[in-house]
């Protein structure tokens, strides 16, 4: 078996993408397990995770990583952020907001096994009722479907810290389906612009289709 570090906390195995368990012997998806070693490593399925997706896309810059506190919305069930949750390790936190009942039950059950994952059950637009629990972040992860996604990413940059990054997740048909996904990625860019600066954007297509997803740099 091979096991290499292509990002700080983030690995190949055996050609596959993977992190080291923070949780061992806990699968959070039904993702693989494989011991190596000492280690655990979970692999990183990119259908069910647009970060993993984006990794394999070529993305260049990888900023989270060990020690790094994480706002993320959007959580879902823990998929990804169980991800970045053995990325940033217990010398970080990822504070992962979801606003659906359904799927706070399976995440509360995740962040059980993971000290360093608060599960915060909020709307993304009610930023005043955990501002301060969460505090000032070092990264904003940003996977929301909603009509008002920019609208959501400059609220909430308001907690992250300048110099920061947000990663972004844009679903072009929950912002409009009258128009282009080009003409809606173009329109979101133009909109936080005076916030955000670009770093790099990548289409997701064949793991998500109509989804660009971006890194940008708090100005």
């Amino acid at each position: 078996m091979e096991v290499r570090e292509i990002f700080e906390g983030v690995y190949k195995a055996n050609g596959k993408l993977a992190t080291e368990n923070l949780a061992k012997g806990i699968k959070v998806y039904d993702e693989e397990l494989i011991a190596f070693g000492e280690k655990e490593y979970r692999l990183w399925n990119p259908y069910r995770s647009k970060l993993a997706a984006s990794i394999l896309k070529g993305l260049r810059n990888m900023y989270i990583k060990r020690g790094c506190n994480v706002l993320y919305l959007g959580a879902a069930t823990g998929t990804t952020s169980s991800h970045v949750s053995d990325i940033v390790g217990l010398e970080g936190s990822v504070y992962c907001v979801e606003f659906s009942e359904r799927n706070m039950r399976q995440l509360i059950n995740v962040c059980s096994t993971r000290e360093n994952m608060l599960p915060i059950f909020k709307n993304a637009r009610d930023l005043e009722t955990y501002a301060e629990d969460v505090g000032t972040v070092d990264i904003l992860y940003q996977d929301l479907s909603a009509r008002d996604q920019p609208e959501l990413l400059l609220l909430n940059g308001g907690l992250l810290k300048k110099g920061g990054y947000a990663y972004v997740a844009i679903k072009s048909q929950s912002i409009s389906v009258s128009k282009s996904p080009r003409e809606v990625y173009r329109e979101f860019f133009n909109k936080v612009s005076r916030n955000f600066q670009l770093i790099e954007s990548m289409d997701l297509a064949p793991f998500d289709r109509m989804h660009l997803f971006a890194v940008l740099k708090k100005k």
